[in-house]
Protein backbone atom coordinates (compact mmCIF):
# COMPACT_ATOMS: atom_id res chain seq x y z
CA UNK A 1 0.00 0.00 0.00
CA UNK A 2 1.17 3.31 -0.60
CA UNK A 3 1.58 5.72 2.17
CA UNK A 4 2.22 9.42 2.52
CA UNK A 5 6.11 10.06 2.97
CA UNK A 6 5.61 13.86 4.42
CA UNK A 7 2.44 15.62 5.95
CA UNK A 8 1.53 18.58 4.04
CA UNK A 9 -1.20 21.51 4.15
CA UNK A 10 -4.06 20.10 2.38
CA UNK A 11 -3.53 22.13 -0.45
CA UNK A 12 0.00 21.39 -0.77
CA UNK A 13 -1.19 17.40 -0.41
CA UNK A 14 -4.02 17.66 -3.05
CA UNK A 15 -1.05 19.57 -5.74
CA UNK A 16 1.48 16.80 -4.49
CA UNK A 17 -0.55 13.87 -4.34
CA UNK A 18 0.93 11.87 -7.18
CA UNK A 19 3.77 11.77 -5.21
CA UNK A 20 2.36 9.22 -2.91
CA UNK A 21 2.67 6.46 -4.88
CA UNK A 22 6.22 5.05 -4.48
CA UNK A 23 6.72 4.54 -8.54
CA UNK A 24 5.41 7.61 -9.66
CA UNK A 25 7.56 9.22 -6.70
CA UNK A 26 10.85 7.11 -8.66
CA UNK A 27 9.91 7.74 -11.74
CA UNK A 28 9.76 11.32 -10.97
CA UNK A 29 13.32 11.45 -9.34
CA UNK A 30 14.90 9.50 -12.15
CA UNK A 31 12.93 11.82 -15.15
CA UNK A 32 14.57 14.89 -12.64
CA UNK A 33 17.59 14.00 -13.34
CA UNK A 34 17.88 13.27 -16.59
CA UNK A 35 15.54 16.50 -17.54
CA UNK A 36 18.20 18.30 -16.61
CA UNK A 37 20.54 16.67 -18.71
CA UNK A 38 18.43 17.03 -21.56
CA UNK A 39 18.14 20.81 -20.72
CA UNK A 40 21.54 21.04 -20.91
CA UNK A 41 22.21 19.20 -23.58
CA UNK A 42 19.55 21.75 -25.47
CA UNK A 43 21.58 24.62 -24.77
CA UNK A 44 24.87 23.69 -25.49
CA UNK A 45 23.86 22.39 -28.56
CA UNK A 46 22.14 25.67 -29.35
CA UNK A 47 25.30 27.17 -28.59
CA UNK A 48 27.61 24.83 -30.27
CA UNK A 49 25.61 25.60 -33.52
CA UNK A 50 24.91 29.38 -33.38
CA UNK A 51 28.49 30.57 -31.99
CA UNK A 52 30.92 27.75 -33.26
CA UNK A 53 29.56 25.79 -36.49
CA UNK A 54 28.10 28.97 -37.97
CA UNK A 55 27.99 32.81 -37.32
CA UNK A 56 24.93 33.34 -35.59
CA UNK A 57 22.96 31.44 -37.56
CA UNK A 58 18.97 31.61 -36.67
CA UNK A 59 18.26 29.46 -39.74
CA UNK A 60 20.72 26.80 -38.63
CA UNK A 61 19.02 26.42 -35.18
CA UNK A 62 15.69 26.30 -36.97
CA UNK A 63 16.76 23.41 -39.27
CA UNK A 64 18.14 21.97 -36.40
CA UNK A 65 14.55 22.12 -34.43
CA UNK A 66 13.14 21.21 -37.64
CA UNK A 67 15.07 17.33 -37.77
CA UNK A 68 15.18 17.10 -33.85
CA UNK A 69 11.20 17.60 -33.64
CA UNK A 70 10.22 16.88 -37.74
CA UNK A 71 9.62 13.09 -37.11
CA UNK A 72 7.13 12.70 -35.03
CA UNK A 73 4.47 13.81 -37.52
CA UNK A 74 5.81 11.14 -40.16
CA UNK A 75 6.11 8.14 -37.28
CA UNK A 76 3.13 8.74 -35.06
CA UNK A 77 0.54 6.65 -36.78
CA UNK A 78 3.04 4.05 -36.49
CA UNK A 79 4.24 5.16 -32.56
CA UNK A 80 0.88 5.27 -31.71
CA UNK A 81 -0.05 1.68 -32.60
CA UNK A 82 3.05 0.57 -31.11
CA UNK A 83 2.33 2.61 -27.68
CA UNK A 84 -1.18 1.10 -27.28
CA UNK A 85 -0.63 -2.72 -28.22
CA UNK A 86 3.23 -2.55 -25.92
CA UNK A 87 4.51 -2.92 -22.93
CA UNK A 88 4.86 1.09 -22.12
CA UNK A 89 7.94 0.34 -19.63
CA UNK A 90 9.79 -1.72 -21.59
CA UNK A 91 9.49 0.65 -24.65
CA UNK A 92 10.69 3.66 -22.45
CA UNK A 93 13.74 1.32 -21.40
CA UNK A 94 14.64 1.08 -24.95
CA UNK A 95 13.72 4.92 -26.07
CA UNK A 96 16.07 6.37 -22.80
CA UNK A 97 18.84 3.63 -23.80
CA UNK A 98 19.19 4.89 -27.01
CA UNK A 99 18.71 8.58 -26.47
CA UNK A 100 21.61 7.97 -24.52
CA UNK A 101 23.75 6.30 -26.87
CA UNK A 102 23.35 9.33 -29.16
CA UNK A 103 24.15 11.76 -26.87
CA UNK A 104 27.15 9.82 -25.33
CA UNK A 105 28.60 10.03 -29.36
CA UNK A 106 27.73 13.53 -30.09
CA UNK A 107 29.54 14.22 -26.99
CA UNK A 108 32.21 12.25 -28.02
CA UNK A 109 32.55 13.35 -31.50
CA UNK A 110 32.82 17.03 -29.93
CA UNK A 111 35.75 16.58 -27.73
CA UNK A 112 37.55 14.92 -30.69
CA UNK A 113 37.06 18.28 -32.78
CA UNK A 114 35.67 16.63 -35.73
CA UNK A 115 32.17 18.26 -35.12
CA UNK A 116 30.31 19.89 -38.08
CA UNK A 117 27.09 21.16 -39.17
CA UNK A 118 26.26 17.97 -40.83
CA UNK A 119 26.93 16.15 -37.96
CA UNK A 120 24.66 17.82 -35.58
CA UNK A 121 21.71 17.31 -38.26
CA UNK A 122 22.43 13.92 -38.29
CA UNK A 123 21.94 13.29 -34.60
CA UNK A 124 18.63 15.75 -34.53
CA UNK A 125 17.45 13.65 -36.98
CA UNK A 126 17.82 10.24 -35.39
CA UNK A 127 16.57 12.23 -31.94
CA UNK A 128 13.46 13.02 -33.57
CA UNK A 129 12.92 9.20 -34.44
CA UNK A 130 13.55 7.91 -31.15
CA UNK A 131 11.38 10.52 -29.76
CA UNK A 132 8.60 9.26 -31.80
CA UNK A 133 8.13 6.62 -29.85
CA UNK A 134 9.55 7.79 -26.53
CA UNK A 135 7.08 10.91 -25.85
CA UNK A 136 3.18 9.22 -26.24
CA UNK A 137 4.65 6.15 -24.39
CA UNK A 138 5.95 8.57 -21.33
CA UNK A 139 3.04 10.51 -21.95
CA UNK A 140 1.00 7.92 -21.86
CA UNK A 141 2.55 5.82 -19.06
CA UNK A 142 1.41 8.01 -16.83
CA UNK A 143 -1.69 6.94 -16.25
CA UNK A 144 -0.15 3.41 -15.72
CA UNK A 145 1.65 4.98 -12.67
CA UNK A 146 -1.08 7.12 -11.25
CA UNK A 147 -4.41 6.10 -12.88
CA UNK A 148 -6.84 8.48 -14.20
CA UNK A 149 -8.14 9.92 -11.09
CA UNK A 150 -5.23 11.55 -10.02
CA UNK A 151 -3.52 11.99 -14.01
CA UNK A 152 -4.57 15.55 -14.26
CA UNK A 153 -2.31 16.32 -11.22
CA UNK A 154 0.30 14.01 -12.71
CA UNK A 155 0.58 15.93 -15.87
CA UNK A 156 0.95 19.01 -13.67
CA UNK A 157 3.76 17.33 -11.81
CA UNK A 158 5.60 16.27 -14.76
CA UNK A 159 5.51 19.29 -16.27
CA UNK A 160 6.41 20.81 -13.22
CA UNK A 161 9.68 18.64 -12.84
CA UNK A 162 10.73 19.10 -17.03
CA UNK A 163 10.68 22.85 -16.21
CA UNK A 164 12.13 22.63 -12.96
CA UNK A 165 14.62 20.88 -14.70
CA UNK A 166 14.66 23.87 -17.22
CA UNK A 167 15.24 26.19 -14.24
CA UNK A 168 18.91 24.42 -13.30
CA UNK A 169 20.09 22.96 -16.77
CA UNK A 170 20.15 26.13 -19.11
CA UNK A 171 22.46 27.71 -15.92
CA UNK A 172 24.76 25.19 -15.13
CA UNK A 173 25.18 24.25 -18.91
CA UNK A 174 25.90 28.03 -19.41
CA UNK A 175 28.64 27.38 -16.71
CA UNK A 176 29.82 24.29 -18.30
CA UNK A 177 30.23 25.30 -21.83
CA UNK A 178 32.24 27.89 -20.94
CA UNK A 179 34.44 25.79 -18.24
CA UNK A 180 34.98 23.04 -19.84
CA UNK A 181 33.29 22.73 -23.45
CA UNK A 182 29.91 21.97 -24.88
CA UNK A 183 31.46 18.24 -25.64
CA UNK A 184 31.42 17.33 -21.73
CA UNK A 185 27.49 18.51 -21.75
CA UNK A 186 26.72 16.21 -24.20
CA UNK A 187 28.39 13.68 -22.03
CA UNK A 188 26.91 14.55 -19.14
CA UNK A 189 23.21 14.21 -20.68
CA UNK A 190 23.72 11.18 -21.70
CA UNK A 191 25.07 9.34 -18.22
CA UNK A 192 21.58 11.38 -16.87
CA UNK A 193 19.77 8.88 -18.73
CA UNK A 194 20.64 6.09 -16.55
CA UNK A 195 18.67 7.90 -13.34
CA UNK A 196 15.26 6.94 -15.37
CA UNK A 197 16.07 3.74 -16.92
CA UNK A 198 16.99 2.82 -13.63
CA UNK A 199 13.59 4.46 -11.96
CA UNK A 200 11.94 2.09 -14.94
CA UNK A 201 13.87 -1.28 -14.20
CA UNK A 202 13.22 -0.87 -10.65
CA UNK A 203 9.36 0.28 -10.32
CA UNK A 204 6.83 -2.35 -8.33
CA UNK A 205 5.13 -3.65 -11.57
CA UNK A 206 1.98 -5.49 -9.66
CA UNK A 207 1.51 -1.94 -8.76
CA UNK A 208 0.94 -0.02 -11.98
CA UNK A 209 -2.48 0.80 -13.25
CA UNK A 210 -2.68 -1.51 -16.01
CA UNK A 211 -6.16 -2.46 -16.23
CA UNK A 212 -7.42 -3.66 -19.83
CA UNK A 213 -10.33 -2.09 -21.37
CA UNK A 214 -13.23 -2.85 -24.29
CA UNK A 215 -12.02 -1.56 -27.14
CA UNK A 216 -13.88 1.22 -28.73
CA UNK A 217 -15.51 0.24 -31.65
CA UNK A 218 -13.67 3.29 -33.76
CA UNK A 219 -10.64 1.81 -32.42
CA UNK A 220 -10.70 -1.40 -34.71
CA UNK A 221 -8.25 -0.99 -37.89
CA UNK A 222 -4.75 -0.18 -38.55
CA UNK A 223 -2.26 2.59 -37.73
CA UNK A 224 -5.22 5.41 -38.84
CA UNK A 225 -7.99 4.76 -36.53
CA UNK A 226 -6.68 7.48 -34.78
CA UNK A 227 -7.42 10.28 -36.90
CA UNK A 228 -10.59 8.38 -38.00
CA UNK A 229 -11.59 8.08 -34.12
CA UNK A 230 -11.02 11.76 -34.11
CA UNK A 231 -13.33 12.43 -36.70
CA UNK A 232 -15.77 11.49 -34.25
CA UNK A 233 -14.80 14.42 -31.68
CA UNK A 234 -14.81 17.83 -32.92
CA UNK A 235 -13.69 18.75 -29.24
CA UNK A 236 -10.55 16.91 -29.45
CA UNK A 237 -10.18 18.71 -33.09
CA UNK A 238 -10.06 21.79 -31.36
CA UNK A 239 -8.04 21.69 -28.87
CA UNK A 240 -5.83 19.94 -31.22
CA UNK A 241 -6.07 22.98 -33.31
CA UNK A 242 -5.37 25.56 -30.88
CA UNK A 243 -2.34 23.34 -30.52
CA UNK A 244 -1.08 23.40 -33.70
CA UNK A 245 -1.02 27.15 -34.02
CA UNK A 246 1.00 27.83 -30.65
CA UNK A 247 3.19 25.02 -31.60
CA UNK A 248 4.32 26.04 -34.98
CA UNK A 249 4.52 29.58 -34.36
CA UNK A 250 4.62 30.36 -30.53
CA UNK A 251 6.55 27.70 -28.95
CA UNK A 252 10.28 28.23 -30.92
CA UNK A 253 11.76 29.72 -27.27
CA UNK A 254 15.11 28.48 -28.55
CA UNK A 255 15.10 30.84 -31.36
CA UNK A 256 13.45 33.45 -29.72
CA UNK A 257 16.01 33.34 -26.18
CA UNK A 258 19.20 32.70 -28.37
CA UNK A 259 18.71 35.70 -30.74
CA UNK A 260 17.46 37.84 -28.28
CA UNK A 261 20.31 37.05 -25.93
CA UNK A 262 23.13 37.06 -29.01
CA UNK A 263 21.96 39.78 -31.37
CA UNK A 264 20.00 42.19 -29.36
CA UNK A 265 21.44 42.06 -25.65
CA UNK A 266 24.70 41.13 -27.16
CA UNK A 267 24.98 38.38 -24.19
CA UNK A 268 26.86 35.04 -24.09
CA UNK A 269 26.46 31.56 -23.06
CA UNK A 270 25.50 32.46 -19.41
CA UNK A 271 22.95 34.82 -20.47
CA UNK A 272 21.22 32.72 -22.85
CA UNK A 273 21.14 30.15 -19.94
CA UNK A 274 19.73 32.74 -17.39
CA UNK A 275 17.18 34.06 -19.50
CA UNK A 276 16.25 29.97 -20.13
CA UNK A 277 16.21 29.66 -16.45
CA UNK A 278 13.33 32.78 -16.05
CA UNK A 279 11.51 31.30 -18.69
CA UNK A 280 11.63 27.91 -16.75
CA UNK A 281 10.36 29.96 -13.45
CA UNK A 282 7.32 31.07 -15.19
CA UNK A 283 7.08 27.57 -16.28
CA UNK A 284 7.17 25.71 -13.41
CA UNK A 285 4.44 28.03 -11.70
CA UNK A 286 2.00 27.66 -14.51
CA UNK A 287 2.71 23.80 -14.17
CA UNK A 288 1.95 23.77 -10.37
CA UNK A 289 -1.21 25.34 -11.13
CA UNK A 290 -2.60 22.97 -13.81
CA UNK A 291 -1.67 20.58 -10.94
CA UNK A 292 -3.74 22.13 -8.23
CA UNK A 293 -6.77 22.06 -10.64
CA UNK A 294 -8.95 19.12 -11.39
CA UNK A 295 -10.08 19.00 -14.45
CA UNK A 296 -9.43 20.91 -17.23
CA UNK A 297 -11.42 23.00 -20.06
CA UNK A 298 -11.42 24.47 -23.08
CA UNK A 299 -11.97 27.70 -21.52
CA UNK A 300 -8.19 27.41 -19.40
CA UNK A 301 -6.74 26.50 -22.88
CA UNK A 302 -9.03 29.87 -24.60
CA UNK A 303 -7.50 32.45 -21.57
CA UNK A 304 -4.11 30.95 -21.79
CA UNK A 305 -3.48 30.97 -25.55
CA UNK A 306 -4.67 34.93 -25.54
CA UNK A 307 -2.38 35.47 -22.28
CA UNK A 308 0.23 33.93 -24.81
CA UNK A 309 -0.38 36.24 -27.30
CA UNK A 310 -0.53 39.76 -24.44
CA UNK A 311 2.69 38.50 -22.79
CA UNK A 312 4.50 37.95 -26.13
CA UNK A 313 3.55 41.57 -27.71
CA UNK A 314 5.13 42.53 -24.47
CA UNK A 315 7.90 40.68 -24.64
CA UNK A 316 9.00 41.61 -27.75
CA UNK A 317 9.17 45.25 -27.46
CA UNK A 318 11.02 45.28 -23.72
CA UNK A 319 13.56 47.65 -24.43
CA UNK A 320 16.10 45.64 -21.43
CA UNK A 321 17.36 41.85 -20.50
CA UNK A 322 15.91 42.10 -17.17
CA UNK A 323 12.54 43.65 -18.35
CA UNK A 324 12.63 40.95 -20.63
CA UNK A 325 13.26 38.11 -18.51
CA UNK A 326 10.77 39.16 -16.37
CA UNK A 327 8.30 38.99 -19.30
CA UNK A 328 9.82 35.34 -20.45
CA UNK A 329 8.22 34.47 -16.60
CA UNK A 330 4.58 35.33 -17.75
CA UNK A 331 5.18 33.86 -21.30
CA UNK A 332 6.35 30.26 -19.49
CA UNK A 333 3.22 30.30 -16.75
CA UNK A 334 1.14 31.10 -20.29
CA UNK A 335 2.83 28.63 -22.29
CA UNK A 336 2.78 25.44 -19.22
CA UNK A 337 -1.18 26.53 -18.88
CA UNK A 338 -1.48 26.17 -22.05
CA UNK A 339 0.39 23.04 -22.58
CA UNK A 340 -0.36 20.67 -19.59
CA UNK A 341 -4.14 21.51 -19.55
CA UNK A 342 -4.16 20.55 -23.43
CA UNK A 343 -2.11 17.39 -22.73
CA UNK A 344 -4.77 16.51 -19.70
CA UNK A 345 -7.54 17.43 -21.54
CA UNK A 346 -6.74 15.41 -24.71
CA UNK A 347 -6.20 11.61 -22.40
CA UNK A 348 -9.08 12.55 -20.31
CA UNK A 349 -11.36 12.86 -23.44
CA UNK A 350 -9.94 10.07 -25.00
CA UNK A 351 -11.33 6.29 -24.97
CA UNK A 352 -8.55 4.28 -22.87
CA UNK A 353 -8.23 2.10 -25.42
CA UNK A 354 -7.07 4.81 -28.15
CA UNK A 355 -5.20 6.78 -25.97
CA UNK A 356 -1.71 5.75 -27.03
CA UNK A 357 -2.93 6.38 -31.02
CA UNK A 358 -4.34 9.63 -29.78
CA UNK A 359 -1.14 11.21 -27.85
CA UNK A 360 0.81 9.82 -30.61
CA UNK A 361 -0.95 12.62 -32.75
CA UNK A 362 -0.84 15.06 -30.11
CA UNK A 363 2.81 14.83 -29.50
CA UNK A 364 3.37 14.57 -33.38
CA UNK A 365 1.82 18.44 -33.15
CA UNK A 366 3.46 19.40 -30.12
CA UNK A 367 6.46 18.24 -30.79
CA UNK A 368 6.69 17.83 -34.71
CA UNK A 369 4.77 21.13 -35.98
CA UNK A 370 7.29 23.45 -34.08
CA UNK A 371 10.23 22.87 -36.50
CA UNK A 372 7.61 23.37 -39.10
CA UNK A 373 7.50 26.66 -38.31
CA UNK A 374 10.86 27.31 -36.71
CA UNK A 375 12.83 27.48 -40.38
CA UNK A 376 10.52 30.74 -41.00
CA UNK A 377 10.72 32.23 -37.28
CA UNK A 378 14.40 32.19 -38.24
CA UNK A 379 14.63 33.71 -40.88
CA UNK A 380 12.34 36.21 -39.72
CA UNK A 381 14.69 36.78 -36.64
CA UNK A 382 17.61 36.76 -39.22
CA UNK A 383 15.97 38.89 -41.66
CA UNK A 384 13.95 41.47 -39.70
CA UNK A 385 15.40 40.89 -35.74
CA UNK A 386 14.49 38.55 -33.17
CA UNK A 387 11.81 41.24 -31.91
CA UNK A 388 10.14 40.64 -34.83
CA UNK A 389 9.79 36.83 -34.66
CA UNK A 390 8.73 37.00 -31.25
CA UNK A 391 5.69 39.21 -32.77
CA UNK A 392 4.86 36.33 -35.30
CA UNK A 393 4.98 33.58 -31.89
CA UNK A 394 2.93 35.97 -30.05
CA UNK A 395 0.06 36.45 -32.85
CA UNK A 396 -0.27 32.52 -32.76
CA UNK A 397 -1.75 32.74 -29.50
CA UNK A 398 -4.39 35.52 -30.51
CA UNK A 399 -5.49 33.04 -33.52
CA UNK A 400 -5.53 30.28 -31.52
CA UNK A 401 -7.90 31.76 -28.62
CA UNK A 402 -10.03 33.02 -31.59
CA UNK A 403 -10.23 29.51 -33.02
CA UNK A 404 -11.65 28.54 -29.53
CA UNK A 405 -13.98 31.22 -29.14
CA UNK A 406 -15.23 30.45 -32.79
CA UNK A 407 -16.20 26.77 -31.31
CA UNK A 408 -17.33 27.66 -27.94
CA UNK A 409 -19.89 29.83 -29.60
CA UNK A 410 -20.99 27.53 -32.39
CA UNK A 411 -21.63 24.72 -30.00
CA UNK A 412 -23.33 27.23 -27.83
CA UNK A 413 -25.53 28.03 -30.39
CA UNK A 414 -26.19 24.64 -31.71
CA UNK A 415 -27.42 23.35 -28.45
CA UNK A 416 -29.86 26.64 -28.17
CA UNK A 417 -31.57 25.40 -31.71
CA UNK A 418 -31.64 21.60 -30.41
Amino acid sequence: MNKPFFNLSPALKKTFRSLQKYNYRIWAAGTLVSNIGTWMQRIAQDWLVLTDLTEHSGTAVGVVMALQFGPPILLMPLAGLVVDHCDRRKVLIVTQTALAATALSLGLLVLSGHVALWHVYVFAGCVGCITAFDSPARQTFVSELVGDSDLPNAVGLNSSLFNGAQLIGPAVAGLLITAIGAGWVFVINGLSFLAVITSLTGMRVDELYRTRHHEDPAARGGILSGLRYLKTRPDLLIALAMLFLLSTYGLNFPIFISTMAVTTFHGGAHTYGALSSMMAIGSILGALHVAGRSHPSLKVLIVSAFGFGVVGTLAAVMPHQASFGLMLIGLGIMAQVFNTSTNSLVQLSTHPSMRGRVMAIYMGIFLGCTPLGAPLVGWIADAYGPRWALGVGAASGFVAALVGVVYQARTRNKARLE
